[in-house]
């Protein structure tokens, strides 16, 4: 395994310790038996540590991958994909790395920070902690339209390298110029809608409105339509009711059967004559009949990107790189190791960063899902060690706080207390 270390000015958020009487507040979920489910505050906050902890653990691998392996079609060819047996094994250059493996590791392994070091934000991470910032500072559940166009004028540099591409930076553009959200995302002024887009920046709504994916929905709407339409914003809604629904599974019970029916109930919630759910229906029945996920993916490959099935014509639109960050091909792939990894968090994030295209995206995905479920005190025991829980925001954006050196303590308690606004005002 990988560590690394970021040299920043170490000035942090202060950690607030809890109040005697604040440690009887409690997060009450209904479930689908009519039952409760009953989070303690530390209990709530421990689950979105895990959330911030386990996503950057995610995130991080990806990078070390990430477009490394993007299949054969148009002006950049990559070769075989990789399988379990490149684990640990040298890292392939990927489509921009100009001959040479990922400054991160040479070798395809966990990347951690270590306990005296930092972790940095990334684009899997920063746009979901400015909305939950926004959201305390503005005291509100819903954001509005001036309020995310303010929020990402003040905090995304103006300049390259801002970490934006495609759909986010095209809505970005169009803020700049004046325009509100959700006409940033609209097709018509932006074409990228489904590139690059609200799939991972907005799935952290679903944590705020924990069993409620109809609230956690409606509270998303407007920051999906930012940057996303069509196919895009139904991908990035499943997100969000996954997360949602996550409340309800019970990491000390067997996870393979509790990940299984937690996608199922967010199938529901995709369009059966579009291809999200095409998708789902034919990497859940690869999984079903024993595919080993090589497989399955190679079969995505070729049925997605060379025949172009179930109406996912990226190919034809001949794109940089064949699309390869779009969200189709990222929900395709992402649906593999959420199956394949039968909630076991090592497994879904070795089989995400190994599965191709665009590896850090859906890993970090799961990854923040899987360690909001099992909260930080069960990661640090399935690593066998502890991690820092420091995080800088400001490796990417910009305008925060205390230089941007947060806390996972402190972005966990703040986001339980977004949580409790949105629970009580609904």
């Amino acid at each position: 395994m990988t560590r690394f270390l970021f040299i920043i000015p170490i000035l942090i958020f202060q950690t607030v310790s809890v109040p005697v009487k604040a440690q009887t507040e409690a997060v009450q979920i209904p479930d689908a038996e009519g039952d409760t489910i009953t989070y303690s505050r530390i209990e709530y906050e421990n689950k979105l540590y895990g959330f911030w902890l386990a996503q950057s653990i995610a995130n991080w691998t990806g990078l070390v991958t990430e477009m490394d392996k993007i299949g054969n079609i148009g002006e950049i060819k990559t070769g075989a994909f990789y399988t379990r047996e490149d684990w640990g094994k040298p890292d392939r250059p990927s489509i921009w790395g100009e001959g040479v493996p990922s400054e991160l590791s040479q070798t395809i392994e966990f990347v951690f920070a270590d306990e005296d070091s930092i972790w940095g934000a990334d684009d899997d991470t920063d746009i979901e902690y400015m909305y939950q910032y926004l959201m305390d500072q503005h005291q509100t559940p819903k954001l509005t339209a001036n309020q995310i166009r303010d929020g990402w004028l003040t905090h995304i540099k103006p300049e390259e390298e801002n970490y934006l591409w495609v759909s986010n930076q095209q809505a970005y553009d169009l803020m700049k110029q004046g325009m509100l959200p959700p006409l940033t995302g609209d097709p018509g002024f932006n074409p990228h809608y489904a590139m690059i887009d609200a799939q991972l920046t907005t799935e952290i709504f679903g944590l705020f409105a924990p069993g409620d994916p109809q609230r956690a929905i409606d509270i998303s709407r407007l920051p999906i339509q930012t940057v996303a339409r069509n196919e895009a914003e139904e991908i990035a809604r499943f997100y969000v009711v996954m997360y949602s629904l996550s409340a309800l599974v019970d990491p000390a019970q067997p996870m393979a059967e509790q990940t299984v029916k937690l996608a199922q109930k967010a199938r529901t919630y995709l369009t059966d004559s579009l291809y999200p759910a095409k998708m789902f229906d034919f990497v859940y029945q690869q999984y079903l009949e024993g595919t080993p996920w090589e497989q399955t993916r190679d079969a995505i490959y070729e049925r997605y990107q060379v025949e172009e099935s179930d109406g996912y014509d990226i190919t034809s639109q001949k794109l940089y790189c064949n699309g390869c960050f779009a969200a189709g091909i990222n929900f395709a792939s992402s649906l593999i190791s959420w199956f394949y990894g039968e909630g076991d968090l090592k497994k879904t994030i070795k089989i995400g960063v190994l599965s191709g295209w665009d590896a850090d995206n859906p890993t970090a995905t799961w990854g923040g899902l899987l360690g909001f479920i099992l909260g930080k005190d069960l990661i640090e025991e399935i690593f066998g060690c502890s991690f820092s829980n420091r995080f800088n925001i400001h490796r990417t954006r910009q305008n925060f706080p205390g230089n941007g050196i947060d806390t996972f303590e402190h972005m966990a308690e703040t986001g339980y207390s977004v949580t409790k606004m949105v629970m009580s005002e609904h």
